[in-house]
């Protein structure tokens, strides 16, 4: 059986010196990697591939308008096969379906899947379990852009493609490079510094956004405010699209890094003695992050906790080696939005809640559990 190059982590290596500021209080676990081999990468990007499609199926079927499972094969099939036309009045069911719910459920996957990968990958960069990017803030960074863009009329398309999602870009890596330039001043890069300086920048994009919103007319101030908290209404498949473009590069950016910070986990120094261009990988995973979430954020609003508690879920029962993390992350976090989704809509149907309501609503806890956990494991050392 053909193997992966396997990993394996010695708790003795995990020091490091780069920790100028404050002692490495709360690593990231790294435990002993067992070996990935190509069938335990196949069996478990599989079971998550089937689960995604499960999940998206039952999602169909739940809304104001329930449909029947055989219903929803037969639209469906129809539709693959041309043979099924979809003009609203026609077939109500249809129209539903193939209009609205299905590109839907598709932007959710997108959007909690990209959220989810980023999560992984920034927490495996900084070594904090609590890095994430809504809660450092490039999530509120990109939707400033975002914001700024709507505004003025700046994410106006060009040649068909919005470029919206450039200007969320643009937000997010400024949001980014100010937090690195920071918790990089003076003797050395502190992760609690940034953490702190992404929860003010992410207070200060706030204000700037609430400042927006305050001077739009009230027609566009309440659709900001709508888009703000998290909201996957109105894609169709041409949006879909465009999305899937910008998310198709960083995705591929984060992939080609994964081994990089599997030893990344042991510390740069470290990291750096076996052959990783630390430098190169941290403003590549840096560029992914900006773009990923400047697009995500520009289509669906800020939409938090996912890139939080996605990762820590899928590590609890996988590994950490991010060969394995990210793709199945990936997968488990657009499950996780999907699912999330259909509750919002649901709940109190026929009105709906922005989806972002249920992620902080679950994302939240889980991220108070983490820190006291974290101050636990402080106090006994």
């Amino acid at each position: 059986m053909a193997k992966v190059p396997p990993l394996t982590i010695s708790p003795s290596t995990t020091g490091s010196t780069e920790w100028v500021h404050s002692p490495p209080t709360m690593p990231m676990p790294v435990p002993s990697l067992p070996t990935l081999t190509i069938r335990r990468w196949c069996v478990w990007v599989g079971i998550s591939i089937m689960l995604a499609v499960a999940a998206l199926w039952a999602c169909l079927g739940f809304g104001t308008e329930s449909i029947a499972v055989s219903r929803i094969w037969s639209i469906l099939l129809g539709a693959l096969m041309g043979r099924e036309p979809v003009t609203i009045g026609m077939d109500p069911a249809s129209v539903i379906l193939l209009q609205v719910r299905l590109p839907r459920l598709i932007l959710a996957f997108f959007v909690g899947g990209s959220l989810a990968m980023v999560g992984v990958a920034l927490q495996a960069l900084l070594r904090n379990p609590l890095a994430d990017p809504f809660i450092i803030g490039i999530s509120s960074g990109a939707a400033l852009g975002a914001a700024i863009a709507i505004l003025f009329g700046v994410g106006i398309s060009v040649w068909s493609v919005s470029a919206l999602p450039v200007c969320a870009f643009a937000g997010a890596l400024l949001s980014l490079l100010i937090m690195y330039r920071i918790s990089s001043a003076g003797t050395g890069f502190s992760i609690y510094t940034l953490l702190l300086a992404g929860v003010v920048l992410n207070a200060i994009f706030s204000a700037f956004i609430m400042f927006l919103t305050s001077v739009a007319d009230p027609n566009r101030a309440f659709g900001m405010y709508a888009w703000l908290m998290g909201s996957l209404t109105g894609p169709d498949f041409h949006t879909l699209g465009v999305l899937a473009l910008y998310l198709g590069v960083g995705l591929i950016v984060l992939g080609t890094q994964a081994q990089s910070l599997n030893l990344l986990t042991l510390g740069e120094e470290t990291a750096r003695s076996l052959g990783v261009e630390v430098e190169r990988v941290k403003q590549l995973v840096f560029v992914a992050s900006a773009l990923l979430t400047g697009a995500v954020v520009s289509f669906s609003g800020i939409i938090g906790f996912v890139g939080l508690i996605v990762p820590h879920a899928v590590r609890l029962v996988l590994c950490a080696d991010h060969r394995l993390l990210l793709p199945v992350a990936g997968f488990v976090g657009g499950i996780f939005l999907m699912l999330a989704d259909t509750v919002a809509r649901t709940v109190l149907s026929p009105a709906e809640f922005p989806v972002g309501v249920v992620t902080a609503l679950v994302g939240g806890p889980v991220f108070l559990f983490l820190l006291m956990n974290r101050n636990m494991r402080v106090g006994m050392r």
